[in-house]
Protein backbone atom coordinates (compact mmCIF):
# COMPACT_ATOMS: atom_id res chain seq x y z
CA UNK A 1 0.00 0.00 0.00
CA UNK A 2 2.58 2.62 0.75
CA UNK A 3 4.27 1.73 -2.92
CA UNK A 4 1.16 2.09 -4.34
CA UNK A 5 0.84 5.63 -2.76
CA UNK A 6 3.81 6.71 -3.39
CA UNK A 7 3.56 5.56 -7.29
CA UNK A 8 0.13 7.76 -7.16
CA UNK A 9 1.75 10.63 -5.87
CA UNK A 10 3.66 13.16 -8.13
CA UNK A 11 7.67 13.91 -7.60
CA UNK A 12 8.92 16.01 -5.45
CA UNK A 13 9.58 19.72 -7.20
CA UNK A 14 13.06 20.12 -7.69
CA UNK A 15 14.37 22.94 -5.01
CA UNK A 16 15.47 26.54 -6.71
CA UNK A 17 17.60 27.59 -4.77
CA UNK A 18 16.02 31.73 -3.97
CA UNK A 19 18.90 34.96 -3.87
CA UNK A 20 17.21 37.23 -1.70
CA UNK A 21 18.23 40.97 -2.55
CA UNK A 22 18.76 43.61 0.44
CA UNK A 23 16.74 46.93 -0.38
CA UNK A 24 20.15 47.83 -0.30
CA UNK A 25 21.34 46.57 -3.49
CA UNK A 26 18.16 47.15 -5.10
CA UNK A 27 18.02 51.15 -4.40
CA UNK A 28 21.85 50.72 -5.62
CA UNK A 29 20.96 49.10 -9.23
CA UNK A 30 17.71 52.08 -9.90
CA UNK A 31 19.83 54.78 -9.27
CA UNK A 32 21.41 56.80 -12.24
CA UNK A 33 24.54 56.78 -12.69
CA UNK A 34 26.36 60.36 -11.23
CA UNK A 35 28.43 62.69 -12.85
CA UNK A 36 31.21 61.67 -11.19
CA UNK A 37 31.06 58.09 -12.59
CA UNK A 38 30.73 59.00 -15.56
CA UNK A 39 33.63 58.94 -17.86
CA UNK A 40 35.44 62.26 -18.28
CA UNK A 41 36.52 63.75 -21.00
CA UNK A 42 40.25 64.30 -21.26
CA UNK A 43 42.11 67.61 -21.88
CA UNK A 44 45.56 67.33 -22.67
CA UNK A 45 47.56 70.70 -21.70
CA UNK A 46 49.67 71.01 -24.30
CA UNK A 47 46.70 71.04 -26.69
CA UNK A 48 44.88 74.03 -24.66
CA UNK A 49 48.08 76.39 -24.33
CA UNK A 50 48.49 76.15 -27.87
CA UNK A 51 45.49 77.04 -29.23
CA UNK A 52 45.71 79.61 -26.11
CA UNK A 53 48.94 80.98 -27.84
CA UNK A 54 47.51 80.88 -31.59
CA UNK A 55 44.68 82.78 -30.18
CA UNK A 56 46.89 85.47 -28.70
CA UNK A 57 48.93 85.36 -31.39
CA UNK A 58 46.35 86.55 -33.99
CA UNK A 59 45.22 88.94 -31.71
CA UNK A 60 48.18 90.81 -31.84
CA UNK A 61 48.36 90.04 -35.95
CA UNK A 62 44.36 91.58 -36.21
CA UNK A 63 45.55 94.61 -34.06
CA UNK A 64 48.70 95.14 -36.11
CA UNK A 65 46.92 95.06 -39.58
CA UNK A 66 44.54 97.59 -38.21
CA UNK A 67 47.44 100.28 -37.40
CA UNK A 68 47.99 101.39 -41.30
CA UNK A 69 44.03 102.04 -41.47
CA UNK A 70 44.95 104.59 -38.76
CA UNK A 71 47.85 105.68 -40.24
CA UNK A 72 45.99 106.61 -43.58
CA UNK A 73 43.20 108.55 -41.63
CA UNK A 74 46.25 110.79 -41.34
CA UNK A 75 47.51 110.35 -45.06
CA UNK A 76 44.04 111.71 -45.83
CA UNK A 77 43.21 114.78 -44.02
CA UNK A 78 46.69 116.41 -44.21
CA UNK A 79 47.84 115.42 -47.33
CA UNK A 80 47.81 118.47 -50.15
CA UNK A 81 44.63 118.42 -52.14
CA UNK A 82 45.87 118.15 -55.84
CA UNK A 83 45.85 121.74 -57.67
CA UNK A 84 42.00 122.18 -58.54
CA UNK A 85 40.45 119.14 -57.31
CA UNK A 86 38.46 121.63 -55.10
CA UNK A 87 36.93 121.91 -58.00
CA UNK A 88 35.72 118.27 -57.83
CA UNK A 89 34.35 118.65 -54.53
CA UNK A 90 36.86 115.70 -53.38
CA UNK A 91 38.08 117.24 -50.55
CA UNK A 92 34.64 116.45 -48.73
CA UNK A 93 35.18 113.13 -49.85
CA UNK A 94 38.49 112.44 -48.06
CA UNK A 95 36.71 113.82 -44.72
CA UNK A 96 33.75 110.81 -45.05
CA UNK A 97 36.44 108.33 -46.07
CA UNK A 98 39.07 109.27 -43.00
CA UNK A 99 35.71 109.49 -40.47
CA UNK A 100 34.86 105.42 -42.19
CA UNK A 101 38.29 104.11 -41.63
CA UNK A 102 38.16 105.81 -38.09
CA UNK A 103 35.00 103.50 -37.87
CA UNK A 104 36.37 100.41 -39.09
CA UNK A 105 39.53 101.23 -36.90
CA UNK A 106 37.06 101.36 -33.22
CA UNK A 107 35.04 98.75 -34.60
CA UNK A 108 37.86 95.92 -35.64
CA UNK A 109 39.37 96.45 -31.97
CA UNK A 110 36.28 96.61 -30.26
CA UNK A 111 35.97 92.89 -32.05
CA UNK A 112 39.07 91.73 -30.47
CA UNK A 113 38.13 92.61 -26.83
CA UNK A 114 34.39 91.25 -27.39
CA UNK A 115 35.47 87.59 -28.96
CA UNK A 116 35.79 85.60 -25.62
CA UNK A 117 32.05 86.56 -24.85
CA UNK A 118 30.00 87.21 -27.96
CA UNK A 119 31.96 85.64 -30.45
CA UNK A 120 29.19 85.85 -33.21
CA UNK A 121 28.36 88.99 -32.88
CA UNK A 122 32.08 90.64 -32.68
CA UNK A 123 32.43 88.28 -36.44
CA UNK A 124 29.50 90.22 -38.37
CA UNK A 125 29.83 93.44 -36.51
CA UNK A 126 33.46 93.36 -37.87
CA UNK A 127 32.34 92.15 -41.44
CA UNK A 128 30.05 94.41 -42.40
CA UNK A 129 32.23 97.83 -42.41
CA UNK A 130 35.16 95.56 -43.82
CA UNK A 131 33.17 94.47 -46.64
CA UNK A 132 32.11 98.21 -47.30
CA UNK A 133 35.33 99.24 -47.45
CA UNK A 134 36.80 95.98 -49.56
CA UNK A 135 33.62 97.03 -52.11
CA UNK A 136 34.94 100.74 -51.74
CA UNK A 137 38.18 100.20 -53.06
CA UNK A 138 36.98 98.09 -56.21
CA UNK A 139 35.15 101.15 -56.92
CA UNK A 140 38.04 103.49 -57.16
CA UNK A 141 40.22 100.48 -59.01
CA UNK A 142 37.19 100.17 -61.57
CA UNK A 143 37.23 96.70 -61.22
CA UNK A 144 34.41 95.07 -63.64
CA UNK A 145 30.56 96.45 -62.79
CA UNK A 146 31.57 97.73 -59.12
CA UNK A 147 31.56 101.27 -60.24
CA UNK A 148 29.15 103.51 -61.40
CA UNK A 149 29.30 107.28 -63.05
CA UNK A 150 27.51 108.52 -59.93
CA UNK A 151 30.17 107.04 -57.55
CA UNK A 152 32.59 110.06 -57.04
CA UNK A 153 36.11 109.07 -57.67
CA UNK A 154 35.87 105.95 -59.96
CA UNK A 155 37.31 105.93 -63.49
CA UNK A 156 34.08 106.52 -65.12
CA UNK A 157 33.15 109.42 -62.90
CA UNK A 158 36.41 111.26 -63.71
CA UNK A 159 36.50 110.62 -67.40
CA UNK A 160 32.43 112.17 -67.29
CA UNK A 161 33.88 115.20 -65.18
CA UNK A 162 36.72 115.75 -67.85
CA UNK A 163 34.80 115.86 -70.58
CA UNK A 164 32.33 118.41 -68.81
CA UNK A 165 33.03 121.55 -70.98
CA UNK A 166 31.75 124.05 -68.47
CA UNK A 167 34.00 122.14 -65.71
CA UNK A 168 36.99 122.38 -67.76
CA UNK A 169 36.30 125.79 -68.56
CA UNK A 170 36.97 126.30 -64.69
CA UNK A 171 39.47 123.88 -64.52
CA UNK A 172 41.97 125.27 -67.18
CA UNK A 173 41.55 128.39 -65.67
CA UNK A 174 42.82 127.32 -62.70
CA UNK A 175 45.50 125.63 -63.84
CA UNK A 176 46.75 128.41 -65.78
CA UNK A 177 46.57 130.74 -62.25
CA UNK A 178 48.55 127.70 -59.97
CA UNK A 179 51.67 128.51 -62.56
CA UNK A 180 52.51 124.74 -64.29
CA UNK A 181 53.62 126.37 -67.81
CA UNK A 182 54.90 129.29 -66.46
CA UNK A 183 57.57 127.24 -63.65
CA UNK A 184 58.05 124.79 -66.17
CA UNK A 185 58.92 127.38 -68.74
CA UNK A 186 61.17 129.47 -65.97
CA UNK A 187 62.93 126.21 -65.00
CA UNK A 188 63.88 125.17 -68.43
CA UNK A 189 64.94 128.40 -70.08
CA UNK A 190 68.67 127.12 -70.58
CA UNK A 191 67.88 123.73 -71.92
CA UNK A 192 68.37 122.87 -75.96
CA UNK A 193 65.80 120.70 -77.55
CA UNK A 194 67.03 117.59 -76.98
CA UNK A 195 67.95 118.19 -72.97
CA UNK A 196 64.31 119.38 -73.13
CA UNK A 197 63.07 115.91 -74.59
CA UNK A 198 65.03 113.96 -72.22
CA UNK A 199 63.30 115.88 -69.22
CA UNK A 200 60.79 114.06 -67.10
CA UNK A 201 57.22 116.06 -67.33
CA UNK A 202 53.95 115.50 -64.88
CA UNK A 203 51.16 114.79 -66.80
CA UNK A 204 49.86 117.95 -66.64
CA UNK A 205 53.03 119.80 -67.76
CA UNK A 206 53.34 117.05 -70.97
CA UNK A 207 49.59 117.37 -71.78
CA UNK A 208 48.81 121.37 -70.99
CA UNK A 209 52.19 123.12 -71.45
CA UNK A 210 53.43 121.49 -74.86
CA UNK A 211 52.07 120.16 -77.66
CA UNK A 212 52.20 116.88 -78.59
CA UNK A 213 55.19 115.14 -80.17
CA UNK A 214 54.25 113.66 -83.12
CA UNK A 215 52.93 117.72 -84.38
CA UNK A 216 55.79 119.23 -86.43
CA UNK A 217 56.64 121.67 -84.44
CA UNK A 218 59.91 122.85 -83.55
CA UNK A 219 61.53 123.66 -80.11
CA UNK A 220 62.47 127.28 -79.15
CA UNK A 221 61.79 127.00 -75.53
CA UNK A 222 59.92 125.35 -73.15
CA UNK A 223 56.61 127.12 -74.04
CA UNK A 224 57.21 128.36 -77.64
CA UNK A 225 57.29 125.94 -80.75
CA UNK A 226 57.63 127.11 -84.25
CA UNK A 227 56.13 125.40 -87.12
CA UNK A 228 58.27 123.50 -89.74
CA UNK A 229 57.28 121.17 -92.28
CA UNK A 230 54.92 118.40 -92.32
CA UNK A 231 56.82 114.68 -93.40
CA UNK A 232 54.41 112.06 -95.31
CA UNK A 233 54.31 109.78 -92.21
CA UNK A 234 53.26 112.78 -89.79
CA UNK A 235 50.46 113.79 -92.86
CA UNK A 236 48.88 110.34 -92.27
CA UNK A 237 48.74 110.01 -88.06
CA UNK A 238 47.83 113.83 -87.72
CA UNK A 239 46.76 114.35 -84.00
CA UNK A 240 44.07 117.09 -83.95
CA UNK A 241 45.18 118.76 -80.79
CA UNK A 242 48.44 120.27 -83.02
CA UNK A 243 45.75 122.48 -85.09
CA UNK A 244 44.91 123.49 -81.11
CA UNK A 245 48.13 124.30 -79.86
CA UNK A 246 48.96 127.95 -79.47
CA UNK A 247 52.01 129.89 -78.87
CA UNK A 248 50.03 132.41 -76.43
CA UNK A 249 50.48 131.76 -72.83
CA UNK A 250 47.05 131.75 -72.48
CA UNK A 251 46.11 129.41 -74.62
CA UNK A 252 49.50 126.71 -74.99
CA UNK A 253 47.71 123.81 -75.02
CA UNK A 254 44.88 124.22 -72.40
CA UNK A 255 41.66 122.70 -74.75
CA UNK A 256 44.04 119.68 -75.66
CA UNK A 257 42.61 116.88 -75.32
CA UNK A 258 45.76 115.66 -74.10
CA UNK A 259 45.23 118.10 -71.17
CA UNK A 260 42.48 116.82 -70.10
CA UNK A 261 43.74 113.15 -70.09
CA UNK A 262 47.03 114.80 -68.09
CA UNK A 263 45.21 116.51 -65.52
CA UNK A 264 42.70 113.18 -64.81
CA UNK A 265 45.62 111.17 -64.89
CA UNK A 266 47.18 113.30 -62.48
CA UNK A 267 44.36 113.21 -60.53
CA UNK A 268 43.18 109.57 -60.86
CA UNK A 269 46.29 108.48 -59.09
CA UNK A 270 45.40 109.48 -55.78
CA UNK A 271 42.39 107.81 -55.74
CA UNK A 272 43.73 104.54 -57.17
CA UNK A 273 46.61 104.06 -54.81
CA UNK A 274 43.66 104.40 -52.01
CA UNK A 275 41.52 101.90 -53.81
CA UNK A 276 44.35 99.06 -54.32
CA UNK A 277 45.13 100.43 -50.51
CA UNK A 278 41.53 99.99 -49.02
CA UNK A 279 41.59 96.39 -50.88
CA UNK A 280 44.40 94.92 -49.49
CA UNK A 281 44.06 96.41 -46.23
CA UNK A 282 40.24 94.60 -46.13
CA UNK A 283 41.49 90.95 -47.64
CA UNK A 284 43.95 91.53 -44.46
CA UNK A 285 41.91 92.15 -41.86
CA UNK A 286 39.08 90.08 -42.65
CA UNK A 287 41.19 87.27 -43.09
CA UNK A 288 42.88 87.64 -39.63
CA UNK A 289 39.59 87.97 -38.03
CA UNK A 290 38.06 85.28 -39.98
CA UNK A 291 41.22 82.74 -37.96
CA UNK A 292 40.84 84.25 -34.72
CA UNK A 293 37.02 83.69 -34.96
CA UNK A 294 37.50 79.90 -35.96
CA UNK A 295 40.71 79.76 -33.25
CA UNK A 296 37.93 81.03 -30.44
CA UNK A 297 35.30 78.73 -31.10
CA UNK A 298 37.80 75.86 -31.27
CA UNK A 299 39.72 76.95 -27.83
CA UNK A 300 35.90 77.13 -26.11
CA UNK A 301 35.36 73.86 -27.56
CA UNK A 302 38.41 72.23 -26.04
CA UNK A 303 37.95 74.10 -22.97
Amino acid sequence: MADDKAEGNPPDEAEVPIIEESSADVVTRNEPTTPAELPKKTITPGKFFQVKRISGLLSVVSFVFSLPVLSSVIWLLYMKSYDCESLFKLPKLQIGISIGLICVFLVCNAALFLRARLQMVGIVLVMIPLTVMFTVGLAFLGVNSMENRRIPATPLWFEMKIHDDNLWSNIKGCIYDAGICRDLAMTSTKLKSYDFSMKKLSSVESGCCRPPAECPLQYVNATYWEKRDRTEAESDLHNPDCDVWKNDKNGLCYDCLACRQGYMKALQSKWLKLGVFLVCMALLLISSHLSLFLVTMWELHIS
